[in-house]
């Protein structure tokens, strides 16, 4: 069975095609593209191009061409449903199981997405053509809106008393009007009200640039109704997956490195009416992993800028609290605050493009700074407060997860925290001098550590677990003698110590005579040191670490016996196989 066309479409629109390739060709942008040593044949001069505008990649010295699913096909030596799953799964999209839901799931989807076409359609046309509509286009000129605004990002009026549902239920059932979340029943009258009547709407896009939701903005000051109200979940709709504006503004994170992240319809209009396209609004709830995810895979800097009052600051420190988890070396969060009572429409308006953009770049504060700043000034100086203090944002920096990032927003706050207290601080300074590190420094770091596998990381921290604990080990041979490594260079000194070791001589470091390039690669990327440097001499502590490692390594090797027994499986199909299969899948640790 073939794919849904909806389905690949939406891969390829989550996914940048330099996102999928780079992590197997080391890319440098240059212009409009990306380029890097062909991944198809050995050469020193890069040959191999990728184009994210475009969706494609071609290689000049090979010939070789395609999209994204040609690559992984290619790369991986995998057939076209394995390519689809594993990109399905990079796009955090469920997989297709071509089951009886699934063709019901794609029937259903084609009327959704058919009933909000219409409905998007007509009530656009009407806000641009209906006579009876004057006094809402005098609403959007008084708000600086023109027609260009209206059109670009189909704005449509719904009038008091709509019968659309009319028009539509001879070609749909009324379940299904209903489950798009456009009308429901009223009991006592026992009909079907459209739920955005007497509301300017603002059409919410997939990422396909297809409406799948609704925002309504009521245009008289009735204090009994909601200003704005969204679209509630739908099979099709959830707030937290979703952005206002992605469809348009992720086509120009090619040009653009980063995106506003503002609170509301008309913010993402008027600054896109002063020429700042780069916009997309959260729809009414708290900023989400998904949603952080989802920006993260176009743009590298994420600017929240929420309103400039108290409402505004306190979703912000949401925002922050929920976003930092997702912070990567490679990416940044930042936030912008405006003056008191300002929003990124008024403030755009009265104040132009360039002020807008010089504000942002005087103003901003990155994610850590902002978080420091905001419990900062809770803490009052008595010892018991600033113990609270410490331990929030050490709660904080626990939900990181990366582990980079961790260590160095953790050293951020401590050392920041250390200038608030120079008292406490003079006795340590007696004893050792603590250098400096930039967040920043992060960045060098990953880009010299992202080539390395896991198990090199993993063979890494039992060497410097090792080599750090000769005398220990020399007693205890027996606990690493039969360790696997994988890595040749790493297997070589690994087996080069063993056979020191059980030598029965008192052995250092420098005896060893390593490579002092490997042994400085080891110190510096072994993830085992930092756990090590809170263990010093507790032998029992580094033998379970010992375990640790030994169990992990163990599961690795069961892991690529598992992939060689599942490509062999796939080809002869045998039930030797299958059982062989059966029983190593048996013995992987789940931890």
């Amino acid at each position: 069975m073939k794919y849904p066309k909806e389905y690949l479409d939406e891969i390829k629109t989550r996914l940048k095609v330099s996102t999928v390739i780079s992590k197997t060709v080391s890319l440098k942008k240059k212009g409009k593209e990306f380029v890097g040593l062909s991944p198809f044949k050995n050469e020193k001069t890069p040959s191999f191009t990728v184009n994210d505008e475009k969706e494609f990649y071609h290689c000049f010295a090979t010939s070789e061409h395609g999209n994204i699913f040609d690559f992984v096909m290619k790369i991986q030596n995998l057939k076209f449903g394995e390519a689809v799953k594993y990109l399905a799964q990079l796009a955090g999209m469920q997989p297709y199981m071509f089951s009886k839901q699934d063709e019901e799931r794609e029937k259903k989807w084609k009327e959704y997405r058919s009933i909000f076409s219409q409905y998007v359609d007509f009530y656009h046309n009407e806000l641009l053509k209906n006579e009876n509509y004057s006094f809402v286009r005098d609403y959007l000129k008084n708000r600086s809106l023109t027609k260009s605004e209206v059109k670009k990002f189909k704005i449509g009026y719904i009038e008091k008393n709509p019968n659309f549902f009319e028009k539509l239920k001879d070609n749909y059932s009324e379940q299904t009007l209903v489950e798009t979340g456009l009308f429901y029943l009223d009991e006592k009258k026992k009909i079907y009200i459209e739920r955005f009547r007497g509301r300017l709407i603002f059409p919410i896009n997939n990422i396909s640039a297809q409406p799948i939701a609704l925002g309504g903005r009521i245009i008289e000051n009735l204090d009994y109704l909601a200003k704005y109200i969204n679209s509630p979940e739908t099979n099709f709709f959830k707030k937290g997956s979703n952005l206002y504006n992605l469809d348009l503004a992720r086509k120009l994170s090619n040009k653009i490195d980063h995106i506003y992240l503002v609170e509301g319809y008309m913010d993402v209009v008027g600054l896109s009416k002063n020429g700042i396209d780069n916009a997309v609004a959260n729809l009414g709830t708290s900023l989400t992993d998904k949603q952080i995810l989802t920006l993260n895979q176009f743009f590298d800097d994420i600017i929240i800028c929420f309103d400039g009052d108290e409402s505004g600051y306190k979703a912000a420190v949401r925002a922050a609290e929920n976003s930092i988890k997702e912070l990567k070396p490679e990416k940044q969060i930042s936030f912008l605050f405006l003056p008191d009572k300002e929003d990124p429409d008024s403030y755009v308006n009265k104040n132009g493009k360039a002020n807008f953009i010089d504000f942002t770049k005087q103003s901003k504060l990155s994610i850590h700074q902002f978080i420091f700043s905001h419990y900062k000034k809770q803490t009052k100086n008595n010892p018991s407060s600033m113990a609270i203090f410490e331990k929030k944002l050490r709660s904080i920096v626990n939900t990181i997860k990366d582990d980079f990032i961790k260590k160095y927003v953790l050293e951020y706050f401590l050392e920041k925290i250390s200038e608030l207290t120079p008292h406490s601080n003079q006795i340590k300074k007696k004893f050792f001098v603590k250098r400096a590190k930039s967040l920043d420094a992060t960045k060098k770091h990953f880009n010299e550590s992202r080539s390395l596998t896991g198990v090199e990381l993993k063979e890494f921290s039992l060497l410097y677990l090792v080599m750090n604990n000769l005398n220990l080990l020399q007693t205890n041979i027996h606990l690493i003698e039969n360790i696997k490594l994988f890595t040749d260079v790493n297997k070589k000194i690994f087996e080069l110590i063993i056979e020191k070791l059980k030598s029965g001589e008192q052995i250092t470091i420098q005896e060893l005579k390593l490579d002092n390039q490997l042994l400085e690669k080891i110190n510096k990327f072994a993830p085992i040191k930092h756990i090590l440097k809170n263990q010093a001499d507790n032998d029992q502590k580094t033998i379970e670490l010992l375990e640790d490692i030994c169990r992990d390594l163990m599961n690795y090797d069961l892991e690529f016996r598992i992939q060689e027994l599942e490509s062999k499986f796939s080809m002869d199909m045998s039930e030797s196989t299958f059982n062989e299969l059966k029983e190593l899948k048996k013995k992987q640790n789940p931890n």
